[in-house]
């Protein structure tokens, strides 16, 4: 038996359940994994509440990142054998496959292989944040070295990982966060500048920060109204990236009225994690960081997955800086 987190209605962190399932054999595509380490990630708290941008189907499974070894391949999976060090990429559902448990089958075209230097903790600290951060200021072209870029809410595992992205392609990262208490570590975490909105103009910041210039791309996981003022310290044929929709309010649409011309976009990693093409580029970039060390992983907080619900709580808190991760304890009678 295997034990997988499950919810059978919306609501809270005490509507997670740790049950024991018969997890069976992988079918044509897929792979089992003994699961040692599991990201969490926002999109989870907003699933399990029901303000994803899909329903779930009762009793559902959650968890797009884990870390783990290969136990089981099923057929015409190649690359993928028994004992290999893997992590999971979110390329899936969470209706259709979910990482919360300690052994779990997923499609074999969300799992990469896990370089042996890199511990399960990390590993499930990796793939969500850095291929999110990948998709607008790497694949897409339009950071180019020198540039200023604004990343919001800088204190997600997501806003670290673009820290250091953005600086790993030459670009010069601003953060932002509400408050002064998380300054200092994101200065320490390679941001170049710190705006604190709670306490500074930010439009007013970032003319100071670029000489009145304004930065090439912001990067949002917010949305809401607050993009306005985004827009307000983007450069003349600079981009707005929206990643999120922490704010439940409605977005306006920067316009030519109030601001420069400007590109603005929604984007999710799935336009990456989705292509097979361009996920082996981003699976090669983010390698290539975390083995010279430009990419490290930064993980705030672990917790056992007997305590999930814990996990969640802290999670919605929104205290940490990085990534929180669950990690699994197996024994001999699991299986």
């Amino acid at each position: 038996m295997a034990r997988l987190v499950q919810f059978d209605r919306l609501g809270g962190p005490e509507v997670l359940t740790l049950r024991e399932v018969e997890v069976g054999a992988p079918g044509a595509g897929e792979v089992r994994i003994r699961v040692d380490a599991i990201g969490l990630n926002r999109a989870e708290i907003m699933y399990r509440e029901g303000d994803y941008f899909y329903e779930p189907v009762f009793p559902s499974t959650l968890g797009y990142e884990a870390a783990g070894v290969v136990e089981a391949v099923g057929e015409g999976v190649d690359g993928f054998a028994e004992g290999d060090p893997v992590a999971v990429v979110p390329a899936f559902l969470q209706t259709d496959y979910g990482t919360y448990g300690d052994h779990v089958i997923l499609p074999a075209s969300a799992v990469v292989p896990r370089p042996a230097e890199i511990d399960p903790v990390q590993a499930a600290a990796v793939w969500m944040a850095y291929v999110t951060a990948y998709g607008p200021l790497a694949d897409s072209g339009q950071v180019r070295p020198g540039d200023h870029v604004l990343i919001t809410a800088a204190s997600s595992s997501v806003g670290l990982a673009a820290i250091q992205i953005a600086r790993h392609v030459g670009a010069i990262p601003i953060a932002t966060t509400r408050g002064a208490d998380k300054k200092q570590r994101l200065l320490d975490a390679g941001a170049a500048h710190v705006i604190v909105t709670d306490e500074e103009d930010l439009p007013a910041r970032i003319k100071e920060i670029t000489g009145g210039e304004g930065v090439r791309l912001a990067f949002d996981p917010i949305a809401g109204p607050g993009v306005g003022t985004l827009a307000q310290g983007i450069a003349p044929g600079g981009f707005l990236v929206v990643y999120g929709a922490l704010d439940p309010r409605p977005t306006p649409l920067p316009n030519a009225q109030s601001f420069p011309a400007l590109t603005s976009s929604t984007y999710t990693l799935f336009e990456i994690t989705t292509n097979p093409e361009r996920l082996a580029r981003a699976v090669a970039f983010v390698n290539a960081g975390l083995a010279s060390g430009s990419f490290t992983p930064v993980v705030d907080r672990t917790f056992d997955l007997a305590d999930i619900a814990e996990a969640h709580r802290y999670m919605a808190a929104n205290g940490q800086v990085g990534k929180i991760v669950v990690t699994v304890t197996h024994d001999d009678t699991t299986s």
